[in-house]
Protein backbone atom coordinates (compact mmCIF):
# COMPACT_ATOMS: atom_id res chain seq x y z
CA UNK A 1 0.00 0.00 0.00
CA UNK A 2 0.92 3.63 -0.47
CA UNK A 3 -0.45 6.82 0.81
CA UNK A 4 0.10 9.63 -2.00
CA UNK A 5 -0.10 12.87 -0.49
CA UNK A 6 -0.06 16.37 -2.10
CA UNK A 7 3.08 18.92 -0.66
CA UNK A 8 2.45 22.05 1.22
CA UNK A 9 2.70 25.64 0.19
CA UNK A 10 4.48 26.65 3.15
CA UNK A 11 7.97 24.77 4.13
CA UNK A 12 10.19 24.88 6.59
CA UNK A 13 14.39 26.43 6.48
CA UNK A 14 17.24 25.34 8.44
CA UNK A 15 20.13 27.64 8.49
CA UNK A 16 22.50 24.10 8.68
CA UNK A 17 22.42 20.66 7.26
CA UNK A 18 23.75 18.54 4.50
CA UNK A 19 23.30 19.87 0.53
CA UNK A 20 21.01 18.29 -1.84
CA UNK A 21 21.82 15.10 -3.85
CA UNK A 22 19.45 14.32 -5.82
CA UNK A 23 20.79 10.54 -6.62
CA UNK A 24 20.13 9.95 -2.75
CA UNK A 25 16.71 10.33 -2.86
CA UNK A 26 14.28 7.62 -2.98
CA UNK A 27 13.12 6.50 -6.69
CA UNK A 28 16.62 7.23 -8.23
CA UNK A 29 15.29 6.52 -11.36
CA UNK A 30 13.92 10.18 -11.19
CA UNK A 31 16.97 11.83 -10.88
CA UNK A 32 17.55 12.96 -14.39
CA UNK A 33 13.88 14.19 -14.35
CA UNK A 34 14.63 16.12 -11.21
CA UNK A 35 17.26 17.49 -12.58
CA UNK A 36 15.61 18.81 -15.39
CA UNK A 37 13.37 20.91 -13.19
CA UNK A 38 15.98 21.58 -10.91
CA UNK A 39 17.75 23.44 -13.15
CA UNK A 40 14.88 24.89 -15.25
CA UNK A 41 13.70 26.64 -12.04
CA UNK A 42 16.34 27.49 -10.82
CA UNK A 43 17.11 29.55 -14.34
CA UNK A 44 13.29 30.96 -14.63
CA UNK A 45 13.04 32.01 -10.60
CA UNK A 46 16.48 35.15 -11.36
CA UNK A 47 14.54 36.09 -13.93
CA UNK A 48 11.78 39.30 -13.45
CA UNK A 49 9.34 37.62 -14.61
CA UNK A 50 9.96 34.70 -12.31
CA UNK A 51 6.45 35.63 -10.04
CA UNK A 52 4.44 35.54 -13.48
CA UNK A 53 5.41 32.32 -14.34
CA UNK A 54 6.04 30.73 -11.17
CA UNK A 55 1.84 31.73 -10.43
CA UNK A 56 2.88 33.20 -7.42
CA UNK A 57 2.66 36.80 -5.83
CA UNK A 58 5.79 39.36 -6.01
CA UNK A 59 5.86 39.58 -2.13
CA UNK A 60 7.30 36.09 -2.14
CA UNK A 61 10.52 36.82 -3.86
CA UNK A 62 12.63 35.64 -1.02
CA UNK A 63 10.37 32.29 -1.49
CA UNK A 64 11.02 32.41 -4.86
CA UNK A 65 14.96 33.05 -4.47
CA UNK A 66 14.91 29.30 -2.65
CA UNK A 67 14.91 27.81 -6.13
CA UNK A 68 18.04 30.02 -7.46
CA UNK A 69 20.24 27.70 -4.27
CA UNK A 70 18.71 24.62 -4.80
CA UNK A 71 21.99 22.77 -4.58
CA UNK A 72 23.68 24.91 -1.72
CA UNK A 73 21.22 25.97 0.89
CA UNK A 74 20.51 23.21 3.81
CA UNK A 75 18.19 20.20 3.61
CA UNK A 76 15.92 18.76 5.93
CA UNK A 77 13.47 15.52 5.63
CA UNK A 78 10.57 15.40 3.69
CA UNK A 79 8.53 14.66 7.19
CA UNK A 80 9.86 17.52 8.33
CA UNK A 81 9.83 20.23 5.63
CA UNK A 82 6.08 19.92 4.76
CA UNK A 83 4.16 21.50 7.31
CA UNK A 84 0.55 22.78 7.40
CA UNK A 85 -3.17 21.21 7.89
CA UNK A 86 -2.52 17.97 6.59
CA UNK A 87 0.51 17.39 8.58
CA UNK A 88 -0.31 18.37 11.60
CA UNK A 89 -3.59 15.97 11.79
CA UNK A 90 -0.78 13.06 10.75
CA UNK A 91 1.23 14.09 13.27
CA UNK A 92 4.33 12.85 12.60
CA UNK A 93 6.56 13.68 15.11
CA UNK A 94 5.18 11.86 17.65
CA UNK A 95 5.48 8.42 15.53
CA UNK A 96 7.30 5.99 17.10
CA UNK A 97 8.84 2.26 16.42
CA UNK A 98 6.91 0.37 13.91
CA UNK A 99 4.44 3.09 13.41
CA UNK A 100 7.23 5.72 11.94
CA UNK A 101 8.66 2.88 9.68
CA UNK A 102 5.17 2.13 7.92
CA UNK A 103 5.00 5.77 7.80
CA UNK A 104 8.70 6.09 5.93
CA UNK A 105 7.40 3.31 3.85
CA UNK A 106 3.55 3.58 2.91
CA UNK A 107 3.78 7.50 2.23
CA UNK A 108 4.90 9.24 -0.83
CA UNK A 109 4.57 12.78 -1.50
CA UNK A 110 3.63 14.18 -4.50
CA UNK A 111 6.45 17.23 -5.59
CA UNK A 112 6.33 19.63 -8.58
CA UNK A 113 10.25 19.68 -8.11
CA UNK A 114 10.99 16.30 -6.91
CA UNK A 115 8.02 14.00 -8.79
CA UNK A 116 8.01 11.77 -5.48
CA UNK A 117 9.03 11.41 -2.19
CA UNK A 118 9.42 9.55 1.05
CA UNK A 119 9.23 11.01 4.14
CA UNK A 120 13.29 10.39 5.33
CA UNK A 121 14.64 12.09 1.66
CA UNK A 122 16.61 15.11 2.74
CA UNK A 123 15.35 17.94 0.59
CA UNK A 124 15.76 21.55 -0.14
CA UNK A 125 13.07 23.87 0.30
CA UNK A 126 11.81 25.27 -2.83
CA UNK A 127 8.52 26.96 -4.19
CA UNK A 128 6.87 25.51 -7.47
CA UNK A 129 3.42 23.96 -7.84
CA UNK A 130 2.61 21.16 -10.53
CA UNK A 131 0.33 23.41 -12.22
CA UNK A 132 3.46 25.85 -13.49
CA UNK A 133 4.37 25.29 -16.81
CA UNK A 134 8.54 25.73 -17.10
CA UNK A 135 9.83 27.32 -20.26
CA UNK A 136 11.69 24.55 -22.28
CA UNK A 137 10.60 22.02 -20.35
CA UNK A 138 6.61 22.72 -20.37
CA UNK A 139 4.10 21.39 -18.08
CA UNK A 140 5.15 20.00 -15.26
CA UNK A 141 2.24 17.27 -14.68
CA UNK A 142 3.08 15.96 -18.35
CA UNK A 143 6.60 16.01 -17.22
CA UNK A 144 5.89 13.67 -14.55
CA UNK A 145 3.67 11.62 -15.58
CA UNK A 146 6.14 10.15 -18.36
CA UNK A 147 8.29 8.42 -15.66
CA UNK A 148 6.48 8.25 -12.64
CA UNK A 149 4.63 4.80 -13.49
CA UNK A 150 7.04 2.57 -13.00
CA UNK A 151 8.24 3.47 -9.28
CA UNK A 152 4.87 4.25 -7.73
CA UNK A 153 3.55 0.81 -9.38
CA UNK A 154 6.30 -0.72 -7.95
CA UNK A 155 5.75 0.78 -4.88
CA UNK A 156 2.19 0.41 -4.50
CA UNK A 157 2.65 -3.78 -4.70
CA UNK A 158 -0.10 -5.65 -3.86
CA UNK A 159 -1.74 -3.21 -1.83
CA UNK A 160 -4.04 -0.41 -2.69
CA UNK A 161 -3.12 2.96 -3.70
CA UNK A 162 -4.77 5.72 -1.19
CA UNK A 163 -4.92 9.06 -2.94
CA UNK A 164 -5.63 11.80 -0.44
CA UNK A 165 -3.67 14.33 -3.43
CA UNK A 166 -5.21 17.67 -4.97
CA UNK A 167 -6.16 17.56 -8.31
CA UNK A 168 -3.45 19.57 -9.36
CA UNK A 169 -0.70 17.05 -8.07
CA UNK A 170 -2.77 13.85 -9.52
CA UNK A 171 -2.59 15.28 -12.93
CA UNK A 172 1.05 13.59 -12.69
CA UNK A 173 0.16 10.29 -12.30
CA UNK A 174 -2.76 7.73 -12.38
CA UNK A 175 -2.22 4.28 -11.52
CA UNK A 176 -3.31 1.62 -14.69
CA UNK A 177 -3.75 -1.64 -15.60
CA UNK A 178 -4.48 -3.94 -12.95
CA UNK A 179 -3.33 -1.47 -9.98
CA UNK A 180 -6.04 0.94 -11.28
CA UNK A 181 -8.35 -1.20 -9.48
CA UNK A 182 -6.61 -0.72 -6.13
CA UNK A 183 -6.85 3.02 -6.98
CA UNK A 184 -8.87 4.96 -3.96
CA UNK A 185 -9.00 8.35 -3.68
CA UNK A 186 -10.24 10.19 -0.23
CA UNK A 187 -13.22 12.57 -0.79
CA UNK A 188 -14.14 14.35 2.28
CA UNK A 189 -17.98 15.13 1.83
CA UNK A 190 -19.92 18.47 2.54
CA UNK A 191 -16.67 20.05 4.54
CA UNK A 192 -14.13 21.93 2.19
CA UNK A 193 -12.46 23.54 5.12
CA UNK A 194 -11.84 19.92 6.97
CA UNK A 195 -10.44 18.01 3.95
CA UNK A 196 -6.59 18.56 4.54
CA UNK A 197 -7.66 17.50 8.35
CA UNK A 198 -9.78 14.65 7.66
CA UNK A 199 -7.11 13.02 4.92
CA UNK A 200 -4.35 13.62 7.11
CA UNK A 201 -6.01 11.72 10.18
CA UNK A 202 -6.60 8.71 7.04
CA UNK A 203 -3.08 8.80 7.15
CA UNK A 204 -2.19 8.58 9.95
CA UNK A 205 -4.99 5.46 10.73
CA UNK A 206 -2.98 3.67 8.02
CA UNK A 207 0.28 4.34 8.88
CA UNK A 208 -0.46 3.26 13.13
CA UNK A 209 -2.49 0.03 11.68
CA UNK A 210 -0.16 -3.27 10.73
CA UNK A 211 -2.45 -4.61 8.37
CA UNK A 212 -2.33 -3.72 4.26
CA UNK A 213 -5.33 -4.29 2.55
CA UNK A 214 -5.32 -5.05 -0.77
CA UNK A 215 -8.65 -4.18 -2.29
CA UNK A 216 -11.12 -1.25 -2.04
CA UNK A 217 -13.52 -3.02 0.23
CA UNK A 218 -10.83 -4.05 2.45
CA UNK A 219 -9.60 -0.32 2.87
CA UNK A 220 -13.11 0.66 3.66
CA UNK A 221 -13.57 -1.70 6.19
CA UNK A 222 -10.51 -0.69 7.69
CA UNK A 223 -11.36 2.66 8.01
CA UNK A 224 -14.97 2.60 9.24
CA UNK A 225 -13.86 1.03 12.14
CA UNK A 226 -12.69 4.76 12.64
CA UNK A 227 -14.61 7.23 10.65
CA UNK A 228 -17.75 7.63 9.03
CA UNK A 229 -16.88 6.00 5.21
CA UNK A 230 -19.25 5.60 1.84
CA UNK A 231 -17.20 3.49 -0.88
CA UNK A 232 -18.50 4.17 -4.88
CA UNK A 233 -16.84 1.97 -7.19
CA UNK A 234 -15.19 2.96 -10.11
CA UNK A 235 -17.29 4.37 -12.89
CA UNK A 236 -14.23 3.70 -15.27
CA UNK A 237 -11.40 1.39 -15.67
CA UNK A 238 -9.05 4.33 -15.76
CA UNK A 239 -10.57 6.15 -12.78
CA UNK A 240 -10.69 5.78 -9.10
CA UNK A 241 -13.03 4.45 -6.39
CA UNK A 242 -13.69 6.81 -4.31
CA UNK A 243 -14.33 6.31 -0.78
CA UNK A 244 -16.35 9.21 1.36
CA UNK A 245 -15.39 9.93 4.79
CA UNK A 246 -16.33 11.99 7.73
CA UNK A 247 -14.55 12.10 10.99
CA UNK A 248 -17.05 10.10 13.19
CA UNK A 249 -18.80 12.34 16.19
CA UNK A 250 -18.36 11.50 19.17
CA UNK A 251 -21.36 10.14 21.36
CA UNK A 252 -21.89 11.13 24.97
Amino acid sequence: MIALLPPSESKTTRRRGARLDLAKLSFPELTEARQQVAAAVSEVSARDEAPEVLGVSPNLADEIARNTRLFDAPTLPAAQLYTGVLYDALGLSDLEGADKARATRRVVISSALYGAVRLGDRLAPYRLSMGVNLPRLGALAAHWRSVLDAPLSEAAGKGVVVDCRSSTYAASWNPSGELARRWVHIRVPGATHMAKHTRGLVTRALVTDARDPRTPKALAAQLAETFDVDLHEATSPSKPWILDVSVREATA
